[in-house]
């Protein structure tokens, strides 16, 4: 059977671009067991509250809850256990340096599969204020009127 092409998307964080100003993104890798690849396979996945962590050098993701499998036996996993993510050393080290900073986290934005493997991308993350987020909304909304604007315009009716 060949391996699928592509990219598909399983789960992704849409509150991360509401809640944080994303300054940098990296895809990782997962080691993750057998009946966690075929719950996401199915399309199970859950972001919220998840975070990467380092530990000896590594990142590890806390938090992510990929549920159990339904035709899965005693061999089933933990729905929420830590796994570890696949990164090359360079990028963990210049990670590293950027989550140094104060207030800086690292966040998963999405979950998919690339070529037949899992992967995650990861975005190094500041909060935003609510403030920020305010004119954020304000931003879009006023982008949005414009295009109206446009629209309208170029349909011969404003």
């Amino acid at each position: 059977m060949p391996r699928e092409q592509g990219r598909k998307l399983v789960a992704s964080n849409r509150k991360a671009h509401h809640d944080y100003a994303i300054l940098d993104t990296y895809e990782a890798g997962m080691v993750l067991t057998g009946t966690e690849v075929k719950s996401l396979r199915a399309g199970r996945a859950s972001l919220v509250d998840a975070f990467g962590h380092e530990s000896n050098g590594e990142i590890f993701l806390h938090g992510m809850h990929i549920p159990e499998y339904t035709q899965g036996t005693w061999t089933n996993h933990e729905p929420r256990r830590v796994r570890k993510l696949l990164l090359k050393r360079d990028e963990i080290h210049k990670m590293m340096g950027k989550l140094r900073d104060d207030g800086v986290t690292l966040i998963p934005l999405a979950v998919y599969f690339q070529n037949g493997y899992a992967k995650v991308e990861l975005g190094v993350a500041k909060g935003k204020k609510s403030y920020d987020k305010r004119q954020d909304m304000a931003e879009r909304d006023a982008k949005r009127e414009i295009n109206r604007a446009l629209g309208r315009r170029a349909k011969g009716m404003a």
